[in-house]
């Protein structure tokens, strides 16, 4: 039997994270099936088809799961305490995140709304948004 052959990526996973910090934009991959999702992959996981395609996400969403760090990596040692988000984005898609105002335990709730923001961390930051932004 043969093995059909891996399909071709239309990114570098190099390219993928370089598009958070230098180019100002959250890439997703959207398959026929409907599956929306943030992470870099050349399979459906959710169908099994090889007919991802690159679009870019939405850069609003709200968070579905959140922790306060208080012990981060070095990377962040100047930045705690951060909370370390899961953000369902409104465009479909999850996405993990860092919110660097959020700094108590109460600061940030499940549902609160938050937007993408440039930042010069790796990662992906969000940034809590106005509860009057969110009826735009």
């Amino acid at each position: 039997m043969v093995e059909p052959s891996a399909p071709a990526a239309a990114h570098s996973i190099g390219e993928y994270l370089r598009g958070y910090a230098d180019e100002d934009r959250l890439r997703g991959f959207r398959s026929s099936c409907g599956f929306v999702t943030a992470t870099w992959g050349l399979i459906c996981p959710r169908c099994g088809q090889r007919d991802l395609v690159e679009f870019d996400l939405d850069r609003r969403g709200r968070i579905v799961a959140c922790s306060v760090q208080h012990v981060p990596s070095d990377e962040f040692l100047n930045d705690a305490p951060y909370a370390y988000v899961v953000v369902e984005l409104d465009g479909g898609g999850r996405v993990t995140g860092w919110v660097a105002t959020a700094r108590t335990d109460d600061a940030l709730a499940i549902g609160d709304p938050v937007h993408f923001v440039s930042s010069y961390k790796s990662g992906v930051q969000f940034e809590a948004m106005p509860k009057a932004e969110t009826t735009e």
